[in-house]
């Protein structure tokens, strides 16, 4: 489902589009995770990352800059897993949904 970055929600729905995508893939990823059945040096990491994100969503819009932080270390965390790329797309997708964050000294949009 594409949706630009800046759109809104639907008409009778309180609730961002974005943030509902971004709590949907982080969902997705995390079951991914728990199922899959290889240890690796950092899944905790991402597991505690991916709370993060979870958390994040359920707040409310996220700060830009603390979602693409959290998706870098979760990418580094588990970037090499090939079973879980399809899962880490759709988060990082959603957190692109976002937009990008604000220069420094620049006012937020």
């Amino acid at each position: 489902m594409l949706r630009s970055v800046g759109q809104r929600p639907v008409t009778g729905s309180s609730e961002d589009p974005r943030v509902i995508e971004l709590r949907t893939a982080v969902s997705r990823l995390r079951r991914e995770l728990a199922a899959h059945p290889a240890e690796f040096l950092d899944r905790g990491i991402a597991e505690d990352e991916l709370a993060a994100l979870a958390a994040m969503a359920v707040g409310g819009e996220p700060e830009v800059r603390r979602l693409r932080r959290s998706l870098l270390l979760i990418a580094g965390a588990i970037g090499s897993v090939s079973a879980l790329a399809t899962a880490l797309a759709g988060v990082r997708h959603a957190v692109e949904l976002f937009g990008e964050p604000p220069r420094a000294g620049e006012e937020p949009a």
